[in-house]
């Protein structure tokens, strides 16, 4: 769910979650102090790169993210 990545990057992420069917517990630091570009950019490459065959995020989708969603406190931007 390219929504659900562009959140995390921005946003962070720490916590119990599962991926694949395999468990993790650890913290992702918001990296909001990217720009839409770079953000759409590295999701791309990840969804596309190791493997896998995903979708392309483009800069509007995190534009759009960006300014529909709820900041935790302490983040940048």
């Amino acid at each position: 769910d390219s929504r659900r990545a562009i959140e995390i990057v921005l946003n962070g992420l720490s916590g119990p979650i599962k991926v694949n069917g395999k468990d993790y517990n650890s913290v992702m630091a918001p990296l909001s102090q990217l720009n839409d570009d770079e953000i759409a950019h590295i999701l791309t490459f990840v969804n596309n790169g190791f493997g896998n065959k995903g979708d392309r995020v483009l800069p509007e989708d995190v534009t759009k993210v960006r300014a529909t969603t709820t900041r935790p406190p302490g983040s940048g931007h």
